[in-house]
């Protein structure tokens, strides 16, 4: 292969990048491109088309600019150092070092999202829309899964809809010792209005009402650790989608209404962790590669 072909080729490749453009203009003063080394005015009339097909470079445009706000310590409301501001001292010898230490969480939150199985999307009302076979074999994989992982689990909280209250019973035969709760407050619903806006689905209740219950459970579940906990936590939440990339949003303090931008199949695992400062992280979103390819729904 000629060298013009060659560098043809591998420009195509590399996309046209810089270092590229200085091999050319070596390569050409030695004449591999089949000109005489007297050609000058031809070797940079091409030499300069090179260099005018890349974009400029200036050591800041390669620093994108930061966007939306400052990270919200506070954003649970449980900041120690503004909570004890204003509080007023019990006596003139207190410490107030080592009583915003006491007051300060040393434990870190782990909550895992587990989204409830594949269910009868035909049945009329909740008690109806119980799990599918397959949705069985999906709870029975999330629970063996959440097993495997080997973690002391404190708490499996379960929406009280049959969907997830079924997902939730069949995970507690694999988690023995684990206490299971039934809350109101993660039943499915419409957390706020999306944005880009849809047409395709209308939530049974208008926003506000779902939003403020969704909401409510947000601030009941998703907060850093109290300080009086001692050792790191693992709980376990098996509810809803909606309820789910709602958490998500929230706990990351992206916005709210871009909840359903993100998709979930059933039986998947969302992992949050809330550390004592008040950092979030999310660990994993909608993790469902311990399931066959053929046992991934999305209902």
């Amino acid at each position: 292969m000629s060298y013009r072909k060659t560098f043809k080729l591998i420009c195509g490749l590399a996309g046209g990048s810089a270092v590229l453009v200085f091999a050319a203009a070596a390569a050409d003063s030695r004449g591999y491109f089949g000109e005489q080394r007297g050609e000058a005015t031809s070797r940079w009339s091409r030499f300069t088309v090179l260099r005018a097909a890349q974009p400029a470079w200036t050591p800041t445009n390669h620093t994108p600019a930061p966007t939306g706000h400052a990270w919200d310590f506070n954003w649970d409301k449980r900041d120690p150092s503004v909570l004890s501001n204003g509080k007023k001292k019990e006596s003139a010898t207190e410490d107030p070092t080592s009583e915003q230490d006491n007051g300060k969480p040393k434990a870190t939150r782990n909550i895992l999202l587990i989204r409830h199985s594949q269910y009868n999307l035909s049945g009329s009302s909740d008690k109806e829309r119980i799990l599918t076979p397959l949705g069985r074999e999906q709870a029975e994989l999330t629970g063996q899964r959440l097993a495997a992982l080997g973690l002391k689990y404190d708490v499996l909280i379960h929406s009280s809809m049959a969907r997830a209250t079924e997902t939730a019973n069949i995970i507690s035969k694999h988690l023995p010792g684990v206490e299971l709760v039934s809350c109101d407050l993660l039943r499915e619903g419409a957390p706020i209005e999306p944005v880009p806006p849809v047409t395709h689905w209308k939530p049974d209740a208008v926003y506000h009402e779902d939003g403020a219950r969704i909401e409510a459970a947000f601030r009941r579940y998703i907060h850093r650790a109290d300080p009086k906990q001692k050792e790191d936590s693992y709980e376990i939440i098996v509810c809803h989608a909606n309820v789910i990339r709602y958490f998500v949003c929230r706990a990351l303090q992206f916005p709210p209404e871009g909840w359903l931008r993100m998709g979930l199949n059933n039986g998947s695992i969302t992992w949050l962790t809330i550390r004592p400062s008040g950092r979030v992280a999310l660990r994993t979103l909608g993790d469902a590669g311990f399931m066959p390819p053929d046992k991934l729904t999305r209902t």
